[in-house]
């Protein structure tokens, strides 16, 4: 049952990819018909993240699964860890993904706040308040980092379903 979770994190870091090969296209003068590029590129882009995203849903099943909770869809990573009343290996390494703030996890939860909310108006720069002003941290849907994100998940994935189809 497991194998076939393995299966659907696949697809969806496979999906993300080509969707960022077309991104790709995009950015080196490849338009789709009629399509401006700023729209092609927004479309590519939040699909890829909503792929990620999709594919990172599909890894808490995952590891559900190989655990023994056949009929377990945790939606989250705090989900996943109620299911168990013991330690967990491969919860403790997600754990340790998700409180590293530059990694892929968290990189993901900023794309999912993005997509989910609506985009923040622009701060008005005044001559007073030049030296005052900050920028804040957007969501970063490059294509390098959309790519970043899929790799780090899919090396992840990879080795987590290599270490359950030893035992």
């Amino acid at each position: 049952m497991a194998s076939k979770w393995s299966s659907v994190v696949s697809q969806k870091l496979y999906l993300a990819k080509v969707l960022l090969a077309q991104l790709e296209q995009i950015d080196s003068g490849a338009l789709p018909d009629g399509q401006p590029p700023a729209v092609a590129r927004q479309a590519l882009a939040q699909a890829s993240a909503e792929m990620l995203l999709r594919a990172q849903r599909a890894l808490l099943v995952m590891v559900a699964r190989y655990h023994q909770h056949k009929t377990a869809n945790p939606a989250s990573l705090t989900e996943l860890k109620e299911l168990f009343a013991y330690e967990v290996p491969d919860v403790g390494a997600l754990e340790e993904l998700a409180n590293d703030k530059t990694g892929w996890w968290a990189q993901l939860a900023e794309l999912d706040k993005a997509l989910g909310e609506p985009a923040a108006a622009p701060k008005a720069i005044a001559e007073e308040n030049l030296i005052a002003v900050a920028v804040d941290e957007e969501a970063d849907f490059s294509p390098s980092a959309l790519e970043r994100i899929r790799s780090a998940m899919a090396s992840f994935a990879r080795e987590l379903d290599e270490q359950h189809s030893e035992w």
